[in-house]
């Protein structure tokens, strides 16, 4: 399928306020400004999401404005045994009180609730602090910390532009970065998680727009170490229109490798048994060995939103744009899906 490659920075709205320019970007550079958005502030959606990785666990930072809910989640998922634990704090009717930054690039977010608190917060570099302070977190247990997240030099990113059939306003500007180095130190109860550069990764995750009626997403990305080179992918597909430009690509040392589409083939009997996925460029294989698996749901009133995550390990190869083979074996990360409708 023919995709549009967008190279100079554009807006998401043309001077109407209509949706335009859908495709995909290397760079971050889409202009989003949502007093332009023609709907309701009860239908945009806008989230800025890490993932990040040790050899001994995978820790998800998540913070979400989906205007009928506002969301905070932290997830400690130990990749040594079945161990997990979260915390959510959700918001009735947030309606854009989170204040989210319209680019990916600059300004923090800083969540407080009473005691706890939760800093996304982007420096100079490329470099981003995630801080956060949640005295009770699960089982009367505190988690305290800071990780810093560095890119690597001359880093591009996985950016697109999407709308729906069917759905006039409804759209979604994303950018997914897997390939980030983390340092740090996460104290959980009596534990602590220790995050080394060269033995740590970190996935960013940024989305924001206008929901549709009802959505399906499959999203799954990883990163990791492989033949001594830092290799890492995003891959997804749902009721979105990627004709445009999917949101499938294969990242090594920090460059983009542009996939097509992306099958996830899911035993639907049991998600913990092995997953395949293809692409029908012949451009991926990969396996992915289940480790644990979460469900959340979340309702008020008329929406109601639902994800299934999955962690465990990839193993595969990818065809590079020289014409390479790229193998990788037992590298961290998850795939979900993830369900709304109002």
């Amino acid at each position: 399928m023919p995709q549009n490659e967008i190279v100079t920075p554009i807006s998401v709205f043309d001077g109407s306020g209509l949706l335009q320019n859908f495709g995909w970007s290397r760079q971050p550079g889409f202009f989003y400004d949502p007093a332009l958005v023609w709907a309701s502030r009860r239908r945009f959606s806008e989230s800025d999401r890490y993932i990040v990785f040790s050899p001994t666990h995978l820790v998800i930072f998540e913070v979400r404005d989906d205007g009928f809910l506002g969301y905070l989640g932290i997830s400690i998922i130990s990749l040594k045994d079945r161990k997990r634990s979260t915390q959510i704090f959700q918001t009735l009717l947030p309606l854009g009180s989170y204040e989210m930054p319209t680019g990916s690039e600059t300004g923090p977010i800083h969540y407080r609730r009473k005691k706890a608190s939760l800093d996304f917060i982007p420096m100079g570099g490329g470099v981003r602090i995630i801080r956060a302070d949640i005295p009770k977190f699960g089982h009367h247990r505190s988690l305290r910390g800071e990780l810093v997240l560095s890119e690597p030099p001359a880093v591009e990113s996985l950016v697109t532009n999407l709308p729906w059939r069917g759905e006039k306003n409804a759209f979604r500007y994303s950018r997914r970065s897997p390939w980030y180095t983390v340092e740090g130190v996460i104290q959980f109860g009596t534990a602590g998680l220790i995050f080394t550069k060269g033995n740590a990764w970190g996935i960013f995750d940024w989305n924001r727009g206008v929901r549709p009626r009802k959505d399906v997403r499959y999203w799954a990305s990883s990163c990791g170490l492989s033949e001594k080179r830092l290799v890492g992918f995003s891959v997804g597909y749902g009721s979105a229109d990627s004709s445009a430009g999917t949101e499938n690509a294969f990242f090594v040392d920090g460059k983009i490798h542009k996939l097509d589409q992306v099958t996830f083939n899911i035993p639907p009997s049991n998600w913990l048994l092995p997953w395949h996925f293809t692409s029908n460029d012949n451009r991926l294989e990969m396996t992915f060995t289940p480790h644990q698996e979460r469900i959340e749901r979340s309702r008020l009133l008329f929406y109601s939103s639902t994800r299934r995550q999955v962690c465990g390990f990839f193993s595969g190869r990818a065809l590079l744009d020289d014409g390479s083979v790229m193998k990788f074996q037992n590298i961290a990360g998850f795939a979900e899906r993830n369900k709304t409708r109002f």
